[in-house]
């Protein structure tokens, strides 16, 4: 499976962005999608995944009630709605694909290049 995410930007906090990472190859329902971050200095950490069917989703504290994970099996594609943006959310989003339902970035098999968020105060 290869990945490319696109979508990032420079937004005001308080603004929107939804990120987008198209997926290739015909497999792309059986993965678990995740979306990761890494701000400058800091480790990657998990933002979001969405389960198989779409119906399941999961969200780090940090993003909970202002970031949406959704996926289009037929599009090939997940996206991250992220609403109300904060200084904090600065940082590279990854998408990424497992095989079971984890947070932990080391289990995510494959990855898209990233995307820049700028949320400017």
């Amino acid at each position: 499976v290869q990945l490319q995410a696109s979508g990032g930007g420079l937004v005001q906090a308080g603004g929107s962005l939804r990120l987008s990472c198209a997926a290739s190859g015909r497999t792309f329902s059986s993965y678990v999608m995740g979306w990761f971050r890494q701000a400058p200095g800091k480790e990657r950490e998990f933002v979001a995944n969405i389960r198989w069917s779409g119906t399941i989703t999961y969200y780090a504290d940090s993003v909970k009630g202002r970031f949406t994970i959704s996926r289009d099996n037929a599009k090939n594609t997940v996206y991250l709605q992220m609403n109300s943006l904060k200084p904090e959310d600065t940082a590279v989003y990854y998408c990424a694909a497992a095989s079971r339902v984890v947070t932990t970035s080391r289990d995510y098999r494959y990855w898209g290049q990233g995307t820049l968020v700028t949320v400017s105060s």
